[in-house]
């Protein structure tokens, strides 16, 4: 009786023709990653508050126009100028990021963020940037009604964030001053210079003073962050021989009480 022969029909070579070629490309498609990706992330996380458009390059080291707009459904918008440029590099358990602007920093910003079991950190390097307080009026209300003119000077000091249980903690110092301002609400150029520090100490609940450094507009306040609001109370008032003019301001920023103008958040 004859021996009967298995037969197997070998596997299609062009499947692992495929198969061989997916594998190749998926590192390519992730290392030349075309910027408008970053550009698509960076809208959708922000509710299309901040932009990167006519974004070129790639995921990883690209260029774009910073546009800030008052989200969906707004008419306002103000593009810094210039482009920002923007270089990013895996690290442990992370990803490090670069980022200079034409107009704003003289040396890159650099930042570190690391990913864990619920927990996200993001290190930032001692650094200074400025930036033109114009810019702000593209966020809306209610940048676009007191539409400020100045210079914005940020400095961070040991900076680190950290969101956990979706509670934020900080540690550092960042200094924000508001120099040289002005507004279309008032005739009086420039009003004065601002300063405002918020410091944390691995804390969820981080102060911030507001404080003037010169000029005819007085502002002061205290406050905290607390999860995610922030409680802060300040008053504005004016010099005695520029109440006139700060008038308008006045009434717009705060709750009149005589002379002062008293601010709450939160």
């Amino acid at each position: 009786m004859p021996l009967s022969t298995a037969t197997t029909t070998p596997r299609a070579p062009w499947r692992w023709a495929v198969a061989g070629l997916c594998l190749g490309a998926l590192p390519a498609l992730l290392l030349w990653a075309p910027a408008r990706w970053l550009a698509s992330a960076v809208a959708q996380a922000s509710g299309g508050q901040l932009q990167l458009q006519q974004a070129s390059g790639t995921v990883w080291t690209g260029s774009a126009r910073l546009v800030l707009t008052g989200g969906a459904g707004s008419d306002d918008r103000a593009a810094l100028p210039g482009r920002v440029h923007w270089s990013l590099r895996p690290a442990w358990g992370g990803v490090r990021m670069r980022l200079a602007a034409d107009c704003c920093t003289t040396a890159p910003l650099a930042l570190e963020a690391s990913a864990g079991l619920s927990r996200l950190r993001v290190q930032v390097a001692d650094g200074q940037s400025q930036w033109p307080a114009g810019v702000l009026g593209g966020l809306g209300t209610p940048w676009n009604t007191v539409q400020p003119q100045g210079r914005l000077q940020l400095v961070t000091q040991g900076l680190a964030l950290q969101w956990s249980a979706g509670r934020m903690q900080i540690d550092g110092r960042v200094q924000l001053d508001a120099l040289a301002m002005s507004s279309r609400l008032s005739t009086l150029r420039p009003m004065g210079s601002y300063r405002l520090v918020l410091q944390g100490q691995g804390s969820d609940a981080p102060s911030l003073q507001l404080s003037t450094l010169d000029g005819a507009l007085l502002l002061s306040g205290s406050g905290q962050w607390v999860g995610q609001r922030l409680r802060f109370t300040g008053e504005a008032s004016a010099a005695p021989e520029r109440e006139a003019a700060l008038a308008n301001l006045l009434n717009i920023i705060g709750r009149r009480s005589g002379a002062r103008s008293i601010i709450t958040l939160g």
